[in-house]
């Protein structure tokens, strides 16, 4: 099936990646410290160099004439690994003990420089050397700071230490990057590869079949952020659930609607012969009560043929004409007022001579809906009022005087068969009602809900074709 199916393998898992993020992170790290501790090395070699010199002039003291044989001498260098070593206290003459003839020094080393950027360049420099060179080190001894020791000394034994000493920090260094990375990949693992797959793991399931309720995760008691999309997807999966579940409800009702519908145009086809008799009844009152019959079998046939193409997926679009808003508003109080049997009074407070381009008939529906839901709801006024602010758009507010929406009502107004005013309603009317609206372009929406009335407004972008003064 198409989609995410299979684990990633290899170098493309998260633990994967986070393993060598991990040691690549660990061993940068080392490199940064690598530089000072390889100055160090460098530093505490060619001081311990020093302190073996000076011991090794020590044994001029033990002579009266501060000179020793060729053959001690040559042993006393050898052990201090110098060709030279000058020895000046402050205040003494100076003490030599070197051989024959020493080579001439390549760099002079003076430890007296502390500087750690100094060190770190001259240790690296060494590295980076392939010959040998000869060494000129100057530092206080370590064993008396009053005593400055100058040794000469070949720089390849201090190079080949420090190479040394490079190999075992790599190897330590590789060691506790795959440690630590190791703890860091199970510790990951734990907290969150495995949820993430559990929980990528359950979107596929849910993908396959949301309508199976025991393919929905399971949250856990987890307070950090994998716990949070646990829930979160919980309450989605749920919410997906429900979705579908009332689109099937929906589409059932639809089914059955398209069924009702043609059976009911043909029951309003024999009414409409009747009222057509009526009509050409010599009573005055018979034929007043005629036409409006007429008209509301009309406008039922034309509902039922909306109906059936709402039924079908293909909602009718508007059939825009220019016409009266205040006639249209007017022969919606009418027809409420039989539906509710005169329970609200209707006010219309719309402009005389304001004309709109709209679809009659579905705003006609919308207000009919509105007002029939006030006057069920207990309320005994429903006031009408339009406002154009002097420009194209269309500002219709339609008021009741009712006890105000319940708070769960208003949570899920326009959605069908959750947002009934009333009990044993469907919801349905409001949310046929926004549809109709929202297909002119514009908007039906709540304004305010209290004990004291409840306020709708429809917005009709550009439907204003003229005005006149307002309606006394």
């Amino acid at each position: 099936m198409p989609g995410f199916r299979k684990r990633p393998r290899g170098q493309f898992t998260l633990s994967a990646r986070l393993l060598v993020l991990t040691v690549g992170f660990v061993m940068l790290s080392e490199v940064l410290i690598y530089a000072p501790s390889i100055a160090r090395f460098r530093v505490d070699w060619l001081r311990a160099h020093i302190a073996t010199a000076h011991l090794a002039t020590l044994a001029l003291e033990a002579t009266p004439d501060n000179m020793v044989s060729e053959d001690l001498k040559n042993e006393l260098l050898k052990h201090a690994g110098a060709y030279a070593i000058v020895i000046q206290r402050p205040g003494d003459v100076r003490r030599v003990l070197s051989r024959e003839m020493p080579p001439k020094a390549d760099e002079t080393c003076d430890l007296r420089s502390t500087m750690m950027v100094d060190l770190v360049v001259d240790s690296f420099m060494v590295l980076f050397e392939t010959h040998n060179r000869v060494l000129r080190v100057l530092g206080p001894s370590p064993k008396d700071e009053n005593v400055l020791v100058e040794v000469l000394l070949d720089e390849m034994p201090m190079r080949m230490a420090m190479i040394d000493f490079s190999w075992r920090i790599l190897a330590l260094s590789l060691l506790i990057s795959f440690f630590t990375a190791s703890l860091v990949y199970l510790t990951l693992q734990w907290l969150m590869v495995r949820p993430l797959r559990r929980l990528s793991a359950s979107m596929v399931a849910f993908r396959d079949a949301p309508e199976d309720s025991a393919r929905m995760i399971v949250p856990s008691d987890r307070r950090d952020e994998i716990g949070v999309a646990e829930r979160e997807l919980a309450q989605m999966e749920e919410a997906v659930r429900a979705a579908l579940r009332q689109r099937a409800r929906l589409a059932a009702l639809g089914e059955a609607v398209a069924k009702i519908n043609h059976d009911l145009r043909n029951i309003l086809a024999s009414g409409r012969l009747v009222s057509d008799r009526l009509a050409d009844s010599a009573d005055p009152h018979v034929k007043r009560v005629a036409q409006t019959l007429v008209e509301t079998i009309d406008r039922a046939v034309a509902l039922c043929s909306q109906t059936l193409n709402y039924a079908r997926d293909d909602p009718p679009p508007p059939s825009r004409t220019r016409f009266s808003l205040r006639d249209c508003v007017d022969d919606a109080g009418r027809v409420v007022a039989l539906l509710t049997e005169g329970r609200a009074q209707w006010d219309n407070r719309t402009l005389v001579g304001l004309d709109i381009e709209a679809d009659r008939e579905q705003i006609f529906r919308v207000l009919v809906n509105l007002g029939r839901n006030a006057s069920e709801a207990g309320a005994k006024q429903v006031r009408v009022a339009a406002d154009s602010a002097g420009g194209a758009d269309l500002v219709l507010d339609i008021a009741d005087d009712g006890p105000g929406l319940p708070p769960k009502a208003r949570d899920k107004l326009f959605q069908p068969f959750a947002g009934s005013t009333r009990s044993g309603g469907t919801g349905l009317g409001l949310a046929i009602a926004r549809d109709l609206v929202r297909g002119h372009g514009g908007d039906l929406m709540l304004v305010e809900s209290s004990p004291a009335g409840t306020v709708f407004r429809i917005n009709l972008p550009r439907a204003v074709t003229s005005r006149s003064h307002a309606a006394e």
